[in-house]
């Protein structure tokens, strides 16, 4: 008989749109009970909406994660509504397209409040509750540009470096202390959500993914089995992910300058943009009357809704051992063939 698995508390912030949106569905689709912070409004009562159709209990909870007091404030409510918190994913964040000379300094910081100092507020917020109890998973949701830094996004892959080197920090000192609290950190791929319509752009052409794409659902399929198991340090999720944080760790410098000829290019579509479109820097995109964006973008056709990438690294441990077996299965066929 299968042992009936226990309803989580799981918080995800950044939850009224893109992969965030993706996760709560996925947590809610195990029964989860699932708390959502952003500041947006339509976009969090819809995704309110999603997690109750998925299964699960909805709880919204409106906070700009770049105030840490709030943030606190806000795991505080969702204790009270939902008991001890299981799960923070730390999914929020806000970015500019636009050569970094064109990026004013308010703008820059504030886009490294939003995506890094979200993440160290979450994650004070859940460690002051998940460290006394000895338990809890904490995610951070990263992306390629953690590693790798591309031309157009200097803020972005800034605070992305910024968590990535943070998180590892807070790993050894939870490893040292013997706290069984895990953090984890799942590394993305170009992904079809909505921040394409709604991040600051001062791009003459609208602003695209760099291909391949992936659908948010793959991002959230990592992000809860990461959740599950923390102990990895990290997860990389996409072929291209893998290829290009392998090939900046060998040329770097090749890298550069490939990135200097295509990430012009390749982050523009040929549609010019929309100067009247909405800007989500200062104030949600889904304002009060504002609509709901949902969790994709606009390019579903691209957008592939599989990585054998993402698989591999959730199952390593089996890959790992299909890897050996077949090379001594190699080395067995050239042994009786050389006999």
């Amino acid at each position: 008989m299968t042992k009936r698995r226990h309803a989580m508390t799981v918080v995800v912030t950044g939850a009224s749109g893109g992969v965030g949106r993706a996760a709560a569905r996925a947590f809610a689709a195990r029964g989860d009970r699932v708390a959502m912070l952003a500041r947006g409004h339509a976009g969090l009562a819809a995704a309110a909406d999603d997690v109750v159709r998925a299964g699960g209990e909805a709880l919204t909870v409106p906070v700009d994660v770049s105030d840490a007091d709030a943030v606190e404030a806000a795991a505080s409510r969702v204790e009270e509504a939902f008991g001890p918190i299981d799960v923070w994913v730390n999914s929020a964040f806000t970015g500019i397209f636009a050569p970094f000379t064109e990026i004013a300094p308010d703008e820059f910081r504030r886009v490294t409040e939003v995506t890094y100092l979200g993440c160290v507020h979450g994650t004070r917020a859940a460690l002051r509750r998940m460290v006394p109890r000895d338990r809890g998973a904490i995610v951070q949701v990263g992306s390629t540009l953690a590693y790798r830094g591309i031309p157009l996004q200097s803020a972005y892959c800034g605070a992305k470096h910024a968590i990535q080197g943070w998180n590892e920090s807070l790993r050894c000192e939870l490893l040292h202390s013997g706290s069984r609290v895990r953090t984890t950190m799942v590394q993305l791929p170009a992904l079809d959500t909505p921040q394409f319509d709604w991040v600051l752009s001062r791009l003459p052409h609208r602003a695209q993914p760099v291909p391949p794409i992936y659908r948010p659902e793959v991002a959230a399929r990592a992000i809860v089995h990461a959740a599950d198991h923390p102990r990895r340090r990290e997860y990389w999720v996409g072929g291209t992910t893998a290829a290009t944080l392998l090939a900046n760790a060998v040329a770097p410098g090749l890298l550069d300058r490939y990135l200097a000829r295509t990430g012009f290019s390749s982050q523009q579509t040929a549609e010019g943009r929309d100067p009247g479109a909405p800007v989500n820097l200062w104030s949600p995109a889904d304002g009060p009357e504002g609509h709901d964006f949902g969790a994709h973008g606009r390019f579903g056709e691209q957008a592939h809704s599989r990585s054998a990438q993402s698989w591999a690294s959730r199952h390593h441990t089996a890959v790992g051992a299909a890897a050996v077996a077949a090379a001594a299965a190699v080395a067995v066929a050239r042994g009786l063939r050389d006999a």
